[in-house]
């Protein structure tokens, strides 16, 4: 099979690989996207070479001893663990327990761009937010990719949900009743909550807009009298995203694994918004797939 390697920093190699053996407890699915996070060429520096990307969306090749309620045949999506060899391979062999059946209103490369920044905007939100119906939350970024899922969420939660974003067009799109200027946003009215996904002097002056018991949540840095969070997997969770019909998915923009080094380097340029999906069944040029959104 072909395979994506991160030889040393900044060298990304296409490569011939055996194709793996599903261990007891592991399923081996056949790739047919693997997204990209932007920055996650850094993560497995430590365990050099490695394979990067760590969500897919796939169809299930071969199920290893021990595994229950999967079968050959199933298309199931996944985030995987980051401690780990990714996904960017035309096969992959991972934890049973990871998978979950893909929401089949979006493709495989929409499904592939929701595992990460889904189950970000849930833990979020909920996990570390405890956000609740008739709550004034306050998301930072949410035109992006976790912010723009957590706008949904939180819309449907019940809250009230503000966010700063310079798409105001877009958030209010995906459910905000009020789209801030990035710099004007310190003149709302006290919040209960605040998910910031930017970091920054939008994180730093936060805590003036929060109500007394307020809650600062960030996936940037750590806040200031607030939690910072590094998302996990999560199977109930990852099920619940797939099985809400209104939830609309990161636009994605699908490269052929062949342009692995072309698509990195896409996922970091400034200003781009959605995810970079890579595409082991495609052949087609660099960027042919172009920028989509779900309908």
């Amino acid at each position: 099979m072909r395979v994506v390697r991160l030889r040393a920093p900044g060298e990304l190699a296409l490569e011939e690989a055996p194709r793996p053996r599903p261990a007891a407890g592991e399923a081996l699915v056949r790739v047919h996207a693997a997204a990209i996070t932007r920055g996650e060429l850094e993560w497995p520096l430590d365990r050099l070479p490695a394979i990067p990307s760590y969500e897919l969306s796939g169809v299930v090749e071969e199920v290893g001893p021990d595994v229950a309620g999967l079968a050959p045949g199933d298309e199931v999506f996944a985030l995987t663990l980051f401690d780990r060899d990714g996904v960017a391979a035309e096969y992959a062999a991972l934890d049973a327990g990871l998978l979950v059946a893909r929401p089949r209103r979006l493709s495989h490369a929409e499904s592939a761009a929701l595992p990460l920044p889904g189950l970000t905007a849930w833990q979020g939100l909920f996990d570390h937010g405890r956000l609740q119906p008739g709550e004034r939350v306050l998301i930072h970024g949410g035109a992006g990719a976790v912010g723009g899922l957590a706008v949904q969420l939180a819309r449907g939660r019940g809250a009230h949900v503000l966010a700063t974003a310079s798409a105001g067009g877009l958030v209010r799109e995906l459910g905000a009743h009020e789209a801030i200027d990035p710099a004007a946003f310190s003149g709302v009215e006290p919040v209960d909550f605040v998910f910031d996904t930017v970091g920054g002097e939008r994180l730093r002056r936060s805590p003036a807009i929060l109500r007394e018991g307020g809650r600062l949540v960030s996936i940037a840095e750590q806040p200031p009298g607030g939690v910072y969070f590094v998302v996990e997997p999560h199977h109930e969770a990852l099920a619940s995203l797939a099985a809400d019909d209104t939830l609309r998915a990161p636009a994605v923009e699908v490269f052929p694994l062949a342009s692995a080094r072309e698509a990195f380097a896409r996922s970091v340029q400034p200003g781009r918004r959605g995810k970079v999906v890579l595409a082991p069944r495609t052949t087609a040029s660099a960027g042919a797939a172009g920028a989509r959104r779900p309908g």
